[in-house]
C-alpha cells in the first residue's frame, strides 16, 4: 500500500482514492501464477464486490509472469478487459491499468507521463463505475485530473520516479511480493 499512499495519494494522481484509502475500503489481492489465475483472481474480485459493499475497490497485483514484460500485460488485460464485458460487468466495474513499464501510445518510453501510470509491480486496478460516476459528478472536468498528473509527474521528473519505484520494489522483495 505503500505506492498507493505515497505516490497516488500523496501526489493526488487519483483524486477520491484517499476517500476509500482511510476507511480501509481498498483491497489487495497478490496473484502468483499464469494468466489463467489473474482472469480467475479478477472473476473473484468482481463477485466479492458484487456482495460487499463495504469494499470500494481492488487491486490485483500480479508481480510475476506472465504480466512481467509490458507487452505480455497489455495482452492479459485486454482479456481482462474482454471478460468483464462477456460476464455482463460492463458498466459496474473498469479496470485502470498499472505497470512498472507503463508505456502511453504515442508516448516515448522515456516519458515522465508514463510515471503516472507505473506501478512498482503490475497490477489491475478493479473500480465500481458507480464511485466514479459519484465522484466525478463534483468535477468540472475529468481532463483536469489528466492535467493535473502530467503537471505534477513533470515537476517530479524521471529521476524522482525511478527512484521511489526502485525503493519499493526492493521492499516488495523483503515482503515476498
Amino acid at each position: 500500500m505503500r505506492w498507493v499512499d505515497d505516490i497516488v495519494i500523496n501526489h493526488n494522481f487519483c483524486p477520491f482514492a484517499g476517500f476509500v484509502r482511510q476507511p480501509g475500503q481498498i483491497r489487495c489481492v497478490v496473484v502468483k501464477g499464469d494468466a489463467g489465475d489473474v482472469i480467475a483472481s479478477l472473476f473473484d474480485e468482481c463477485k466479492r464486490l458484487d456482495e460487499q459493499d463495504d469494499i470500494a475497490t481492488t487491486l490485483i497485483i500480479a508481480p510475476s509472469s506472465p504480466t512481467a514484460s509490458f507487452d505480455d500485460y497489455l495482452d492479459v488485460l485486454a482479456i481482462c478487459d474482454r471478460m468483464l464485458s462477456d460476464w455482463g460487468y460492463t458498466g459496474v466495474y473498469q479496470l485502470a491499468s498499472f505497470h512498472p513499464d507503463y508505456q502511453f501510445d504515442g508516448e516515448a518510453k522515456d516519458s515522465v507521463a508514463n510515471y503516472t501510470n507505473r506501478s512498482p509491480y503490475p497490477l489491475l486496478h478493479l473500480i465500481r463505475e458507480r464511485d466514479i460516476a459519484r465522484y466525478m459528478k463534483n468535477e468540472d472536468d475529468a481532463e483536469k485530473i489528466y492535467t493535473h498528473n502530467i503537471a505534477k509527474a513533470n515537476e517530479l521528473g524521471c529521476p524522482y520516479f525511478e527512484k521511489v519505484l526502485k525503493e519499493m520494489r526492493s521492499a516488495k522483495n523483503k515482503n515476498g511480493l
